[in-house]
């Protein structure tokens, strides 16, 4: 596959920095298909032209990574108003218009001294976006391995850090209330296809939860226990948006709602 290709090129570039960076995102729903507890439905994944990076504060990255995306053949794509600016490493050999970017929790008010958003910083040659909630991404990443018998043309087999599903499924809830619609609907559909992904192992999945918990404040993990309940509550139109967006499936809004109600009444609780 064409994307299996482009990010074969992006997992090689930052290769020496793989143990400080963790994949989150469309790619890290892809990758866990690739996982051992995984039971892999008939459809295809959702897709994304990009790959989010998040790295921790304070995360030893020594080196230049920018430097080695571009000897990849990624180029910078700036935008925005923030300095210093958002910035997309996109790899412009690629006609689908694949792209990296880096993440890294926001701590504290979001705003600096001068009253200006803190939304970047840059590290390492690279610019990262500061968001809020990344950090619970960070808890206990699963390690997927991906190469030539995953379809990824890497002369071997290497090690990736990726967020695990527990983490995933609650970091798409907190943020969903400063998600845009279609976003908002995307990140329905991903905690249904993670939950189904995942149906047949959904102790593991509370066992994540378990670790996740102990970790946030009360009034946070109330939130998330509420927001787990309320957004599957009933079909809403923000679900009938996320199954207009898995084509091919006859997938019926009833049966996602139904689907992730019951499965994160078992892990999330």
């Amino acid at each position: 596959m064409e994307d299996f290709a482009s990010f074969a090129r992006l997992a090689g570039a930052i290769d020496p920095w793989r143990a400080h960076l963790v994949l989150v995102g469309g790619w890290a729903h892809r990758l866990y298909r690739f996982h051992e507890l995984a039971n892999v439905p008939g459809y295809q994944p959702l897709t994304t032209k990009d790959t989010d990076l998040a790295f921790s504060v304070g995360a030893p990255l020594d080196g230049d990574i920018k430097a080695a995306l571009e000897k990849a053949g990624f180029g910078e794509k700036l935008s925005g108003e923030s300095h210093p600016p958002v910035t997309h490493y996109e790899l412009s050999e690629d006609d689908a218009g694949f792209y990296a970017e880096f993440l890294t929790p926001l701590i504290g008010s979001g705003l600096k001294r001068d009253g200006k958003p803190d939304a970047t910083i840059s590290i390492a040659g690279v610019t990262a976006q500061k968001l809020r909630h990344l950090e619970i991404l960070f808890i206990e990443p699963w390690v997927i391995k991906i190469g030539p018998d995953q379809g990824f043309p890497l002369a071997s087999t290497v090690d990736l850090q990726v967020a695990n599903p527990a983490s995933f499924i609650v970091q798409k809830l907190l943020i969903q209330q400063e998600r845009k619609p279609a976003k908002r609907a995307q990140d329905v559909l991903y905690i249904h296809d993670t939950l189904e992904l995942f149906a047949g192992v959904l102790p593991a999945l509370k066992e994540g939860w378990d670790r996740i918990r102990p970790t946030l404040s009360e009034r946070t993990a109330r939130t998330v226990i509420e927001l787990s309940a309320s957004t599957f509550a009933r079909v809403t139109d923000t679900i009938r948006d996320a199954v207009q967006m898995a084509q091919g499936r006859n997938l019926a809004p009833e049966r996602l709602q139904g689907l992730c109600q019951g499965a994160l009444r078992e892990v999330i609780n």
